[in-house]
Formats: structure tokens, sequence, C-alpha cells
């Protein structure tokens, strides 16, 4: 008789395992959502990385603070708990987000910002 192992396909996360949201919407609801999960999960000790790319990048504009006020609120507080929150520089050029408009803070996407974070060892994504 032979012993097959079987995977459940479930996953577990450790206590410390690093989180990457990748954020593509300008959807407030779905945005919220996206930035609330990272920040519960960073509570829960979990050190988070939300990536704001295509459309997602006009919520990083304080020029649009009246329409994503809840979510410039939230994303500033996240980064002030020590969250790091990058912006796809290619995505702020093509919707016209400056970088002198960015939130304080948020720091602008490069291979080696962007890559180290998502590559962390036992790291997590999600994407919205």
């Amino acid at each position: 008789m032979v012993a097959v192992p079987v995977f459940s396909g479930v996953a577990s996360a450790g206590a410390n395992d690093p989180l990457f949201i990748n954020l593509t919407t300008d959807e407030s609801h779905r945005a919220t959502m996206a930035i609330g999960f990272g920040g519960n999960q960073l509570k829960l000790g979990h050190p988070l990385s939300i990536f704001l790319n295509d459309r997602a990048v006009v919520i990083a504009s304080t020029a649009n603070a009246g329409t994503f006020a809840e979510q410039q609120a939230a994303l500033k507080a996240l980064v002030e708990k020590g969250a790091n929150v990058i912006v796809c520089p290619m995505c702020m050029k093509h919707y016209g987000v400056a970088e002198a408009d960015l939130l304080p803070g948020l720091k602008v996407g490069n291979p080696e910002l962007t890559g180290g974070l998502l590559f962390q060892d036992n790291g997590k994504t999600l994407s919205w």
C-alpha cells in the first residue's frame, strides 16, 4: 500500500507574516474594504503594505480629498501605525496624479521598493 499525501487547500498565516494588498479600484466601498481589512491585519501583528495601482492611484491624491476623505484618513492612520503605502508611478502618470499631491507618507513605487515588500519571506497577497 502506498501513502499519498493529501493537500487540504487551507492556508494559514504565521503570527507575523506580512500582508501585501494590491488595490486597483477607485470604487469607494471596495477601497474601504481593502484598506479596512489591511488595518485589521496590521492590528493583529501582520506588517502591511498596500500597493495603489491602476485607478486606485486617484485615492492617493490630495486633489481628490472631497471624493475620498474616508479612505485618505484611513491610509494616513495606517501609515502612522507603520504600514507601507506605495503608489504606482506609471498609473500616476496615466491618471494625472502628481507626486506633489500625494498624501504625506505615501511612497512612489519602484522595482526595489515594491518588489522588496511584495516578495518578503512568508508574505501573503490579496487583490481588490
